[in-house]
């Protein structure tokens, strides 16, 4: 190889090395048939307890989206939009019995903003799934932009239930909870979890069901060695205009065209 060729070749390969995340973009994009894309593209989110990246990190993904809940208190949905929030998951319902206070106004407001949104359910380990698929489907009515979400994770700090199945039986639970409500709405729910859960149980041997893997101090491929995931939940401590005080931040798993048709439930 001369010298030439590989000068370019090395400066190639440092360039790579190098590269920066794209800067955040503001898109114009048309709304059809529900295949629109995000607003805005690749946003820079501040942080009150940054990780430290290596190699790929959140900003090299062009989608990002919120999960809040009552913590959270008002939103103004248009700011955070603005911001490049372009989802979010909202907590509906935990257990059997609990619901969150704020789940209409977070549904309500992300829906007037035209955020898409979906709801989660924080799963109980001390009731059956059937009766925690009813109570969440007795809580969110149809009509998300989104697939709702079963959180399941484990509860060691739970002043009434602290047991900790065996993986075969949280499968046949978790399958149980997707099922109904996957009849129920037309549309199989999203699994999010977290590492400890993740190798504890065998979660993701679930069949016909998309993740969303928490790892804060590492890409999921190296924290989730072999997991297929569609939304990485990179940090707990995010800082977005709209939001008051620290927030979940997510990346989606894909292009703005992949996002758009995923959103949309195409195939």
């Amino acid at each position: 190889m001369s010298k030439a060729i590989l000068c370019v070749v090395l400066a190639l390969a440092l360039m790579s090395c190098g590269r920066r995340a794209p800067a955040p973009q503001i898109v114009d994009q048309p709304m059809v048939a529900g295949l629109s894309g995000p607003s805005v593209l690749y946003p820079a989110f501040a942080d009150a307890d940054p990780h430290d990246w290596e190699r790929r990190r959140p900003e090299h993904y062009p989608v990002h989206g919120l999960d809040v809940s009552r913590w959270q208190g008002p939103i103004d949905w248009r700011q955070a939009k603005a911001s490049g929030v372009s989802f979010v998951f909202i907590k509906a319902t935990e257990g059997g019995d609990v619901a969150d206070p704020m789940f209409q106004d977070h549904s309500q407001g992300a829906r007037a903003a035209g955020v898409p949104w979906g709801a989660y359910h924080y799963y109980y380990f001390c009731r059956p799934a059937a009766e925690q698929a009813r109570w969440f489907i007795r809580n969110v009515p149809r009509g998300a932009d989104l697939p709702h979400v079963l959180d399941m994770e484990w509860t060691p700090h739970s002043k009434t239930c602290t047991l900790r199945p065996d993986g075969k039986t949280v499968r046949s639970e978790a399958e149980r909870f997707l099922d109904i409500l996957e009849r129920h709405y037309g549309r199989r729910p999203i699994v999010y979890t977290t590492v400890d859960f993740y190798e504890d149980t065998g979660i993701g041997r679930l069949p016909k069901t998309e993740f969303w893997l928490r790892s804060v101090a590492g890409h999921p491929r190296n924290v989730y060695p072999k997991a297929v995931w569609r939304f990485w939940q990179y940090t707990g401590t995010g800082l977005v205009p709209g939001v008051q005080g620290r927030v979940d931040i997510n990346a989606f798993n894909g292009s703005p065209d992949i996002w758009a048709r995923w959103k949309a439930g195409a195939p």
